[in-house]
């Protein structure tokens, strides 16, 4: 297949998955068979069946597993099986969408369950035993093509629920070469559907797209469309030169993509604080946001991963432009002197000992971390001139 290299189907070495499978009436589907498509590793298989749901869970029950009804308002049930779960889903249909949240109603029409999916590359289905793909909408064509393209309606997509306009350009920039126009006109004149989604979604797909292959160009072309204006109005063209120059550091450090650390590369240095809380990115996230842009120090790469810890350090580095080869692949270690030792050496306890310890590490760190012996003699001129 031209544009793609089919890796082993990742159901072949799991029999009771084939055979479960049968015994639903069921395909696989969805990020699966795309990706196997693609020889790509595969991480979650989903299946789907026409059965209700009432059915699936009396036929795994007797073909003696677990099922658990994840999301059986929905139609899926997750079963437990011994080399892991898989999500079965019934066949669905949509009967109202306001953007967020869809009510469905169930189907044994396949094409019916693969109209209400976003891209055409996500609606295949294989049969679990001999392989045979289902395509409905031509994706098929648009995965050798490196196209995201939307089913059906683009404009009706993005009504039914509005986070498909990130996914979109999340899937562009995983799995696209050329953008596909009409998607493109529809996500930006639609842009500002965006801010009724929850800020916790945004921020999910946002951070996927910004490690994925092609997020700099992909990122480009969101801003020169306004994608990003209604939500997060700070990332304009200044960003995209910063993630740019991040992601080529990265890239010559061999250090894997972050998506807080090209996040951070994306933000004015003054808008981190804000957007982190707007994002509600986590706690530890957002400080670790604020902190990428403060600069190399004074003290060199290794007294700064001691001091703010390694990934901190390599942040503010890479942000810095500066090299991380000497942390790279460095621990930073512990200091081989406590308080205890320089009471020993008669300093009375109290708060002499906090003093007389950070005056010595500040030493030792500036000296390049030295061995024990080196501190305790640190620690003796420090005690004689205290």
């Amino acid at each position: 297949m031209d544009g793609m290299t089919p890796g082993p189907a990742p159901w072949a070495d799991r029999p009771e998955l084939i055979a479960l499978a049968e015994r639903l009436e069921g395909r696989f589907v969805g990020g699966a068979v795309r990706d196997m498509l693609l020889g790509l590793a595969v991480a979650d298989i989903d299946l789907a069946t026409p059965l209700s749901p009432e059915t699936v869970i009396d036929r795994v029950r007797a073909s003696g597993f677990k099922p658990v009804p994840t999301g059986i308002a929905h139609g899926t049930i997750t079963v437990v099986l011994p080399d892991g779960p898989v999500e079965v889903t019934t066949l669905r249909r949509d009967v109202s969408t306001d953007g967020r949240h869809a009510v469905v109603a169930f189907t044994d029409d396949w094409r019916e369950d693969a109209a209400r999916r976003d891209f055409t590359m996500n609606a295949l289905y294989a049969d679990p035993a001999t392989g045979e793909l289902f395509d409905y909408f031509g994706g098929l064509d648009d995965l050798k093509a490196g196209r995201v393209r939307f089913i059906g309606d683009p404009l009706q997509r993005i009504a039914e629920d509005h986070l498909r306009i990130l996914r979109f350009f999340r899937f562009h920039a995983r799995f696209g070469h050329a953008v596909d126009e009409a998607g493109l006109a529809a996500c930006a004149a639609r842009a500002n559907d965006l801010m009724a989604l929850s800020r916790e979604r945004i921020a999910a797909e946002l951070l996927k797209l910004l490690v994925a292959a092609r997020a700099v160009p992909v990122v480009a072309l969101m801003v020169e469309h306004g994608i990003f204006r209604a939500v997060i109005p700070e990332i304009d063209a200044g960003g995209v030169e910063r993630l740019s120059r991040v992601a080529e550091r990265e890239d010559a450090a061999g250090i894997a993509p972050d998506a807080i650390r090209r996040l951070a590369a994306l933000l004015p240095p003054d808008a981190a604080e804000n957007v982190g809380a707007r994002l509600k990115l986590s706690n530890t996230d957002r400080k670790r946001l604020i902190a990428a842009t403060a600069g190399p120090g004074e003290e060199g790469p290794r007294a700064l991963a001691y001091r703010t810890g390694l990934t901190s350090a390599v942040d503010r580095l890479l942000l810095a432009g500066e090299s991380v080869d000497s942390i790279r692949d460095w621990t930073p270690p512990s200091l081989p002197l406590t308080g205890g030792a320089l009471v020993e050496r008669g300093i009375g306890k109290g708060p002499e000992v906090a003093r007389l310890l950070r005056r010595i590490e500040t030493q030792w760190i500036a000296e390049g971390f030295p061995d024990a012996e080196r501190v305790g003699q640190i620690a003796d001129a420090a005690v004689a001139q205290a």
